[in-house]
């Protein structure tokens, strides 16, 4: 009941996923990143645990290939899982089990990778990848614009209603981590959500690092 995809900037060293579903609140369970070194999908019937435990293992210097396996080796059901995982080089590894749902798809590209389940078609995760893979501007810009790709080509068989937009950068914390989690066009609200979002971005960052420097908040109250 989801589609998403992971992606690595090899320029700015930014990780990210974006993700949308038919489920409520897809972002809280589903898209797990570890800053500097990659990303965990896990969807289908999800186990947010194998997110965590892929987190872990990308931060003790596993690769894509290594995180899966151990994923799967410490999951008793992963037959139901669909995993996707990207690490710190842009190499990535994908599991979808015997009983993911419905149409499903995974497909692994140049620094991303997507996947999805009960899918209108599999050209959904092939448009994702194109996407990404050719579109200009910074990493959440390509993400977003690759789950469109996704919705536009198809999305899942039927509507979706959730949808989120998540990015690390040098911080250890998400500099981007937005999230739609109920609303009849869940994708055009992170649309709206990231244009409004942006132009804020970097000043909440140096209040985090630099208070001293930080711009003002611009509000009643707010004497600088």
């Amino acid at each position: 009941m989801t589609f998403s995809i992971a992606g690595f900037c090899r320029e700015t060293g930014q990780f990210g996923t974006a993700i949308s579903s038919s489920s409520i609140c897809v972002a809280s369970r589903c898209p797990f990143v570890a800053p500097g070194k990659g990303v965990v999908l896990t969807q289908n019937v999800t186990n947010p645990g194998l997110g965590q435990l892929g987190v872990s293992l990308l931060q003790q210097g596993l690769n894509a290939e290594q995180v899966l396996a151990r994923i799967i080796e410490n999951e008793e059901y992963p037959e139901w899982r669909q995993l996707q995982v990207l690490d710190g080089q842009g190499h990535s590894a994908v599991h979808s089990g015997m009983e993911t749902l419905g149409l499903h798809a995974t497909h692994q590209g140049r620094d991303c990778v997507a996947g999805g389940n009960m899918l209108a078609d599999t050209a959904v995760i092939q448009a994702m990848i194109a996407t990404f893979e050719t579109h200009e501007g910074e990493l959440a810009e390509r993400l977003l614009s690759a789950l469109e790709a996704g919705l536009a080509a198809g999305g899942e068989m039927g509507p979706v209603y959730s949808a989120g937009l998540k990015v690390t950068d040098q911080a250890s914390w998400p500099v981007v981590d937005l999230r739609v989690d109920w609303h009849i066009s869940p994708l055009t609200e992170l649309r709206m959500v990231w244009a409004n979002y942006l132009p804020q971005r970097d000043a909440y960052v140096c209040r985090a690092s630099r208070p001293d420097q930080s711009p003002s908040y611009g509000v009643p109250g707010d004497s600088r």
